[in-house]
């Protein structure tokens, strides 16, 4: 497994941390019945090394963004870095308000790359029920980042 991630990441050391990290939340996680364990674990790390490249690109453009360009002052760039981290620590409390299934239902289809045909024989569920409580986490997801933020909200505005 580390083997895997550590072609995919191009650094041994970054491998083993997300190798040890992926089977920290494979121990954390509530029961969940998995046909085929070195599969589904494979996959998982697979995954865990695609969003550990993703973030590393993400933190690049963030990191250049702060240069100061001729169309783009530091101060914007700034700026927007805290919006995104904003919306992204109100999106973790809104998914940690939903219902212990269906958080549990997002976590493995976004995080570690499920179907919902998958999450469904797993949890024992149908497909429907699956995308029904997809639809409701990522409509919460949605409203979280559309709400005004409280320190943005000019004082008086009606909420």
């Amino acid at each position: 497994m580390e083997a895997l991630v550590s072609r995919r990441v191009g650094c041994r050391a970054t491998a083993a941390d997300l190798v040890q990290e992926l089977f920290l939340r494979f121990w954390r996680r509530p029961e969940v019945k998995v046909e085929a364990l070195d599969t589904y674990l494979l996959r998982c790390a697979g995954n865990l090394a695609i969003d550990h490249l993703r973030s590393e690109g993400s933190r690049e453009r963030v990191v250049e963004g702060l240069a100061p360009t001729e169309h783009d002052s530091a101060g914007q760039a700034l700026q927007q870095a805290l919006e995104v981290d904003h919306d992204l620590q109100r999106i973790e409390a809104a998914l940690r308000a939903l219902p212990e299934r269906t958080r549990q239902i997002f976590l493995l289809n976004r995080i570690h790359g499920c179907t919902y045909g998958e999450i469904a024989k797993a949890m024992q569920l149908s497909q429907s029920a699956v995308e029904k409580h997809m639809m409701r986490a990522l409509t919460v997801c949605k409203a979280s980042v559309a709400e005004p933020a409280p320190a943005m909200r000019r004082p008086g505005s009606a909420v």
